[in-house]
């Protein structure tokens, strides 16, 4: 029978299979069990599968002796300087050595032997496993029904809803993942908002994702935890939102540009027909080209959105893009605003004509000018919307050509720059 190869410290230098991360910020009253069952963990999946194993505690800051409980214990300590529930899961992933991550609270809520199925789905070919609490059990105590019953669901939903998660907890602290995968999904937040990012990216990067039942225990630390609901839930909120510009953007600008666009075309119909349904005033006219002005823009910032997110690599270009990507340039971008601006002077001079020719009396119908104005002005934004796109392009005028497929493997020069010398991660030894 194979033995468990997580030994004392100074054996953790070799590579292993398996690495089990615990972010620790003051954890020195449950460190020692969750350490204990960690290994208990690693103990079992070598047994099963000959695999070898590490125990990495991410310290971010303990003042309580944390980091001499986790070095009596045999577990490798690696400083996180940079405060933060992400920024310590950051720092500790980036420095363990394992093809397998496990990552999970060291507050003594999460039985660690649970992730062993976990390891064995991302052996099965799954690049991220998340833990489901609501699949497998939540005890009395366990968690703020407010965070089950209403922050929870809704985050969940709501990340289902933008991203097509198909998940049941999207904020379990027990999950594990590939060492490639997290290298690809070049992760960066510092709060809580890190379980959103892991599963948002995953899902955007097209990576397998898997989802096991998992126990959620009331935790051991004797002190209230560093979760805090209203605050947190905020975090994830934004989080969400800033990387779905379809949903932050793109939606509400497609329907502004619509709706405006049904207004201006019956006012216009009634101008020069004079047949008219219903009445609409110049306030419409003037309310309509508002919406128009403002639904372009915010189809430029859904577009930035998306190069950013091409850029970061964190997002695949869409396939339909292809053909059109030779289109997508500055040099477009600017040609068309010229055209727009071209557009609305005509108009506008038109009607300086018109007010001239009439001895410079009031113009009772002002949808001329607000077309002309609203040509002007999405002319301009059309010219500064094209620079702000190839500025996120990388300071390209072809937003398309120069950025990197998504799915192209990661080398170690293109790792994230805490991945390859990072503040999070200094030094790890604690001797």
């Amino acid at each position: 029978m194979p033995e468990s190869t997580v030994g004392p410290v100074g054996e953790w230098g070799r590579m292993s299979d398996v690495s089990i991360v615990l972010p620790c910020l003051n954890e020195r009253q449950a460190l020692g069990h969750c350490l204990q069952i960690a290994r208990q963990a690693l103990d079992t999946i070598a047994v099963r599968h000959a695999l070898s194993g590490e125990i990495v505690v991410a310290d971010n800051g303990s003042t309580d002796g944390s980091q001499e409980v986790a070095t009596a214990m045999g577990a490798r300590v690696v400083d996180v300087p940079v405060p933060g529930y992400g920024a310590a899961l950051r720092g500790g992933l980036a420095a363990a050595q394992g093809r397998f991550l496990v990552m999970g609270d060291a507050d003594g809520s999460y039985d660690f032997r649970e992730a062993v199925p976990m390891v064995e789905a991302l052996m099965d070919g799954a690049d991220i496993c998340m833990g489901s609490r609501f699949k497998g059990g939540i005890a009395p105590g366990a968690m703020p029904w407010m965070n089950r019953y209403i922050g929870n669901p809704i985050l969940t939903g709501l990340l289902n809803l933008l991203f097509h998660c198909k998940v049941d907890d999207a904020h379990c602290g027990l999950r594990a993942l590939t060492k490639p995968c997290f290298e690809r999904l070049r992760l960066d937040g510092s709060g809580m908002e890190f379980a959103s990012e892991m599963l948002i990216k995953g899902v955007l990067l097209e990576q397998r994702i898997a989802e096991v039942a998992v126990t959620l225990r009331p935790d051991r630390r004797g002190r209230p935890p560093h979760l805090r609901p209203w605050r947190d839930g905020w975090r994830h909120l934004r989080y969400l939102l800033m990387l779905s510009p379809f949903w932050l953007f793109g939606l509400p600008s497609a329907i502004f540009i619509a709706a405006s666009a049904a207004l201006l075309s019956t006012m216009a119909v009634v101008a020069l027909t004079g047949f008219e349904v219903t009445r609409f005033g110049n306030y419409w006219a003037v309310l309509g080209g508002s919406v128009l002005t403002l639904g372009h823009m915010g189809l430029i910032l859904a577009l930035a959105g998306q190069l950013y997110g091409i850029g970061e690599r964190y997002r695949r270009p869409p396939t339909w893009l292809a053909p059109l990507a030779a289109w997508f340039t500055l040099e477009s971008m600017l040609l068309l605003g010229l055209a727009s601006m071209l557009v609305g002077l005509v108009i506008l001079v038109a009607v300086l004509a018109h007010w001239t020719k009439h001895d410079l009396q009031p113009i009772g119908n002002v949808l001329p000018a607000v077309l002309g104005t609203c040509a002007l002005a999405i002319g301009m934004q059309n010219i500064l919307g094209g620079f702000l796109l190839a500025i996120v392009s990388g300071n390209s005028a072809e937003f398309f050509k120069t950025q990197c497929p998504a799915n192209q493997p990661l080398g170690p020069e293109s790792l994230p720059t805490f991945a390859r010398s990072s503040p999070l991660a200094a030094e790890p030894e604690k001797t």
